[in-house]
């Protein structure tokens, strides 16, 4: 049987795939931030952001939104913008004018140089709403946490289609700037970027904290 989508699907409970594959291909995702310059198609695209939207979210209100990158004059107004607030923040911390520039030009030349950039941002329009402070900010969590789970998806999803990505959070550090950048609606607060594209090189996988470090059983 196959959904809406045309991905196939089981009504009973066995999986699709071997679990030992499932584990490996999960943990075979790298992030990846040097691209090949081929586009990635539009097709491609739209199957991520489509299996992005299949994350879970608080109330299921699916409070992410999207904005994608492709035209590398939107890229380049995009990364104009976020240089001038990122240079303003490495003055601040008093960074060296040559540590500045590099600094600078690195994210100027990622945002650039990337065949796709996706804003990811929450919507806060359809989530509850309480009137005392508390409950109103685990809302907003629950917002990006719902979000969150989106951009995993994302990852995800980008890994199955071929393809490397890496998740960053600079637009949280100038949210605004993005917002004027992109001419986003007010609403779609900007969370987190995701770059993507054919990998040029795929790293080896990095260590992890053992589990003893991490976990507590009960």
């Amino acid at each position: 049987m196959r959904d809406k989508n045309g991905l196939s699907i089981k009504l009973n409970q066995s999986t699709l795939i071997n679990t030992t594959d499932l584990h490996t291909f999960l943990r075979t995702r790298r992030s990846i931030r040097r691209f090949k310059a081929d586009p990635v198609p539009d097709s491609v695209i739209e199957q991520i952001l489509t299996t992005a939207t299949y994350a879970p979210s608080a109330h299921h209100r699916q409070p992410w939104r999207f904005a994608v990158l492709t035209d590398l004059s939107t890229k380049t107004k995009l990364a104009d913008a976020m240089a001038v607030e990122f240079q303003r923040d490495l003055e601040a911390d008093s960074l060296s004018p040559e540590e500045i520039e590099k600094k600078v030009a690195n994210s100027r030349n990622r945002i650039t140089g990337a065949p796709v950039v996706i804003i990811l941002c929450i919507d806060m329009i359809e989530m509850d709403t309480y009137p005392d402070a508390q409950r109103q900010k685990a809302e907003y969590i629950m917002a990006t946490q719902s979000a969150a789970n989106a951009g995993m998806q994302l990852l995800l999803a980008a890994h199955a289609e071929g393809l490397g990505s890496v998740w960053v959070c600079s637009p949280l550090f100038a949210p605004n700037v993005v917002q004027q950048a992109l001419e986003l609606s007010e609403t779609w607060e900007p969370q987190a970027m995701y770059f993507l594209g054919y990998p040029a090189d795929i790293p080896q996988p990095r260590e992890r904290k053992p589990l003893e470090e991490i976990i507590k059983f009960f």
